[in-house]
């Protein structure tokens, strides 16, 4: 049987990456974790909604989890993937190659976030994506939503939920009659004009600043980012199948269309949280694994005969 470095190498080593690491550590598999150190909620303070691990911060859920990796013996390697060829070759920026006999890509997404000054400055901080990562935390304020994206008015309709005082700023989308209607029925207005900017006060988000010189009062907003698959040359070197918007397709088990390469966490589901990349990445490990040891039983009969 052909030698490899690796039985798995695993591309992204946020929650979902480490989570299949620790299910393949612990099945004897010499794993490797390719970790470039961008994890998405990485401007956050704290991560909500992991049972056990609800409000913890993300860098120090992401240290515990590399310590109990590395100790069922998988090795985590910083650095980024610039090519993965068929067989398979993982080339590294750094210029290092391994070989691996499985593929695991949890590389996750980056946030495309709108032009509108203030906006990458607060991210993650009052300027909000997820009302069931943040709403608790900012429930009962005065709070807003951005329509930057075509869900935009369900997005206000679901952070109505965490708040009476919603307030939806249609920036530059034509809201339409029957969608002011639902908005109107939850008591949600609709402030048209473009957004030009948010307005801080001593490090904390006071209101959103209209083109024609209004301010709103408000303490946090939500928006809904466009989110970008990364490193999207990676996955066009696979040729794997992915979805119009750029998201690999998987089976039940987390197997793309290219054999031994699987996929999990936000790169497959944007909308997923970390509990959820984490549940997904175990199960795309255990299948990994039963592909090795039905590899593995196939070679030993063949040798055998």
């Amino acid at each position: 049987m052909e030698q490899h470095d690796y039985d798995v190498v695993i591309v992204g080593g946020g929650a979902a990456g480490l989570s299949a690491a620790l299910v393949l550590g612990r099945a004897r598999r010499r794993v490797a974790v390719i970790d470039a150190g961008a994890p998405r909620n990485a401007p956050a303070a704290h991560m909500q909604g992991f049972l056990s691990r609800d409000g913890m911060p993300p860098a120090d859920f992401l240290e515990l989890g590399r310590g109990e990796v590395t100790g069922y013996g998988v090795e985590i390697i910083d650095g980024a993937v610039t090519e993965i060829e068929p067989g398979f070759l993982v080339r590294l920026a750094n210029r290092e190659t391994l070989t691996a006999r499985r593929i695991l890509l949890a590389t996750g997404v980056s946030d495309d976030l709108p032009d509108i000054r203030g906006v990458r400055e607060r991210w993650g901080r009052d300027l909000l994506h997820c009302p069931y990562c943040h709403g608790w935390e900012v429930r009962d304020q005065p709070l807003g939503v951005f329509a930057t994206h075509p869900d935009a008015v369900m997005h206000a309709l679901l952070v109505r939920q965490w708040s009476d005082d919603v307030i939806f700023f249609a920036h530059t989308a034509d809201v339409s009659a029957p969608e002011r209607v639902q908005l109107a029925a939850r008591g949600i207005p609709v402030i048209d004009g473009e957004v030009a900017g948010l307005v801080v006060e001593d490090d904390q988000l006071t209101g959103v600043r209209i083109a024609d010189g209004r301010i709103v009062t408000r303490t946090a907003v939500f928006i809904r980012p466009r989110n970008v698959p990364h490193p999207d040359g990676v996955l066009a070197g696979l040729g794997i199948d992915v979805s119009a918007e750029g998201f690999v397709a998987i089976d039940r088990d987390g197997r793309t269309s290219r054999p031994g390469v699987s996929a999990a966490g936000n790169i497959v589901d944007p909308r997923g949280s970390v509990i959820a990349a984490a549940g997904a990445a175990t199960t795309a490990a255990m299948a990994i694994n039963t592909d090795l040891v039905q590899e593995d039983v196939a070679g030993d009969v063949q040798r055998a005969s």
